[in-house]
């Protein structure tokens, strides 16, 4: 008898167990979101309702996501859309380049001429005189408005009143703003040879009382072109410079001010390292339309004057005027569509050389 009552007691303290111990694992599933095991369900059962679970567990996430960008997604669309429609469904008007476009039969309609219209830049007598020009004035332009811009910002963000540094930051932006028309007439109102100001005003106090006729002398051209060109264009890069340096660390300089760093040591060892990767994406993107020139900068500035064509003539005035001579435009087309291949090329091969030397400074 007392050996019945001590299997007896074993046996309910090893059920006591088990049931608390399935107990307290149902509840551990319970807290973690999946469903507790039952005597009727398989193992099986079991990982597919855990896996359900998981699975409505990240679509509600996902919802919740959606949720939370769809405002920004939406303020994006009006600038997807713009993009879209202003960059990208012109691509389709790529075809008039290799076309003899008739505007009665239409453009798709036109007959095919292959790289006829490309000849026209080639087989020139002035495609060196147009190629040379375009590119050396532009790799000019890049080289002296980066130099220059970022000078310029060191100096603005360096003035200590806020007042006169927002003055000085609005005032270097309005020629960027200017018309090139107005621009061109400012231009003349210097050069012009009979009420010019150089001529009346600043030639005679160094004994000059003739003057120069500034438009037919081509010589002077090169270094007033490059001259207003950094008027205009120096400002806007001025402000993305200083929006950079506004950006550097303070305690960078401090640390370098502690260490016995001047304001000369301080520029050259903190301010333009900090400028690298700013430099490095304004030149690349600039590289890419280095075959592309302002137009009105070198066909309104100098007022169209033949006598200049030789050192104002880029790819973008000599199309112009091919096209009022001879009114095709299958040829315009050929030289958009040949600056654009060529800039998309050296903006490959500039960035595949910054990535060689330095990959984190690389666009891509």
């Amino acid at each position: 008898m007392f050996l019945v009552l001590i299997v007896l007691e074993k046996n309910i303290f090893f059920f006591y167990n088990l049931s608390i111990g399935i107990l307290h694992n149902g509840r551990m599933q319970n807290e973690n979101g999946l469903r507790p095991a039952r005597r009727t369900e398989t193992g099986m059962e079991v990982i597919m309702a855990n896996v359900e679970t998981a699975k409505a567990k990240a679509l509600s996430k996902k919802k919740l996501q959606f949720k939370t960008w769809a405002p920004i997604f939406l303020m994006m669309l009006p600038g997807l859309v713009y993009l879209f429609i202003n960059n990208y469904m012109p691509m389709a008007g790529l075809v008039i380049a290799f076309k003899k476009v008739n505007f009665t039969d239409g453009i798709w309609a036109s007959p095919w001429v292959g790289f006829k219209n490309f000849e026209f830049l080639f087989k020139t007598k002035d495609a060196f005189i147009i190629t040379r020009n375009t590119i050396c004035y532009n790799l000019a332009f890049i080289l002296i408005n980066t130099v220059l811009g970022i000078a310029l910002a060191i100096l603005i963000t360096d003035i200590r009143k806020d007042g006169l540094r927002k003055l000085y930051q609005s005032a270097i932006l309005v020629p960027f703003l200017m018309s090139i028309v107005i621009i061109s007439y400012i231009t003349y109102a210097f050069l012009s040879a009979e009420n010019g100001l150089i001529n009346n005003s600043i030639l005679p106090l160094f004994g000059n009382t003739e003057g120069i006729s500034w438009y037919m002398e081509k010589k002077y051209w090169p270094f007033i072109l490059v001259l207003v060109n950094t008027w205009k264009g120096i400002g806007y890069g001025a402000l993305i410079y200083i929006s950079s340096i506004n950006g550097i660390d303070r305690s960078l300089y401090e640390a370098a001010s502690l260490d016995g760093a001047g304001k000369w040591k301080q520029i050259t060892n903190v301010t333009l390292p900090s400028l690298k990767g700013t430099v490095i994406t304004m030149t690349l993107l600039n590289i890419g339309r280095i075959f592309y020139a302002d137009f009105g900068l070198f066909y309104q500035v100098p007022m169209n004057s033949g006598q200049l064509n030789e050192v104002t003539n880029v790819i973008d005035t000599y199309v112009y005027r091919s096209l009022l001579q001879m009114n095709n435009t299958g040829m315009s087309a050929a030289a958009g569509f040949y600056q654009s291949i060529v800039g998309f090329i050296l903006v490959l091969i500039a960035n595949l050389i910054v990535r060689r030397i330095d990959a984190d400074s690389a666009l891509f």
